[in-house]
């Protein structure tokens, strides 16, 4: 059976290129998890990111030292960030963790970590973000100068706009852009909160399939194109390399998501290259390089 024509050019547009010709990219959303270690060694997962010229890659280890890994072979590329997470279930019962604090500032005091998370605030799970160890790890995130990546599962924005309203010197990396949210939501969030970074991950046609950013013709919807016109400094790209999406994280399975890491950052080079070039730098590179405040990186 021959694929749809969509199916086709969204393939295509995906492909991977040789390592030279593509522009170096930021990945702000990076997994790199012990499922996936069985599946992807360290060693091949920065091969991975050489082949797909990331210039930069923000970790998010489960453990958290599974980061460290990464970094420890390409020390100039990786920034881990700290997660509470050391078990499949974590993502729903880490708030309730009274060890999660003092984890953390353990952790930021070594000077080894630029973030933490992927704190997942997901209605149902997850309780007020005034509770003990939520307030608390944001509190460290300000004191120690460094965001906290959020990734929050609402139909609305209430919550988070309370939260990000009431730390204004916090920083927040607001992972999928709200994940289930429209451009109007979004804009909602970013026009109340400046210090909200939103990233696109796993916006793409395998994950958030109901909540497309792109078109048939693999461009950003109108709509989507008019809210990164609006705020061009806040956006930033990631591959969120997880894979397959209809299941949890579990011990007794394998995550492939690194094998599929070239299309999923192909999917946004696509987009990206429809945008006018200033534009296009700073949401594939530059805004991620200014939050961290590193210098700029050449094509390596």
């Amino acid at each position: 059976m021959r694929p749809a024509p969509r199916a086709l050019l969204l393939l295509l547009l995906c492909l991977p290129l040789p390592a030279r010709a593509l522009p170096p990219l930021a990945d702000i959303h990076v997994h790199f998890k012990w499922n996936q270690e069985e599946v992807t060694p360290a060693g091949e997962a920065i091969r991975i990111l050489l082949a797909n010229n990331i210039a930069l890659a923000l970790v998010i280890g489960t453990p958290a030292e599974h980061a460290l890994k990464l970094q420890q072979l390409a020390p100039q590329r990786i920034l881990p960030i700290w997660s509470p997470y050391r078990e499949p279930g974590d993502w729903s019962t880490w708030a309730f963790d009274k060890s999660v604090l003092e984890r953390a500032r353990h952790a930021l005091a070594s000077g080894r970590w630029y973030g933490i998370g992927e704190l997942h605030l997901i209605s149902g799970f997850t309780p007020a973000w005034e509770t003990p160890v939520i307030s608390g790890l944001i509190e460290l995130a300000i004191e120690h100068a460094v965001p906290v990546l959020l990734h929050t599962e609402y139909s609305e924005t209430r919550h988070l706009g309370a939260l990000c309203r009431s730390h204004p010197e916090l920083k927040i990396i607001w992972a999928h852009a709200g994940a289930v949210l429209t451009p109007g939501q979004v804009a909602e969030v970013m026009g109340s909160c400046p210090g909200v970074w939103t990233e696109l991950s796993a916006r793409d046609p395998w994950r958030y399939v109901n909540n497309p950013i792109t078109g048939g013709d693999g461009r950003l919807l109108p709509e989507w194109r008019q809210l990164l016109e609006s705020y061009p400094d806040r956006f930033l790209v990631g591959s969120d390399p997880v894979w397959p999406v209809e299941r949890l994280d579990s011990w007794d399975q394998a995550d492939t998501g690194w094998q599929q890491y070239g299309r999923f950052v192909g999917f946004h080079r696509a987009w990206l290259k429809a945008l006018p070039p200033e534009m296009e730098e700073k949401l594939r590179l530059t805004n991620a390089l200014r939050l961290f405040g590193k210098e700029a990186i050449t094509q390596q």
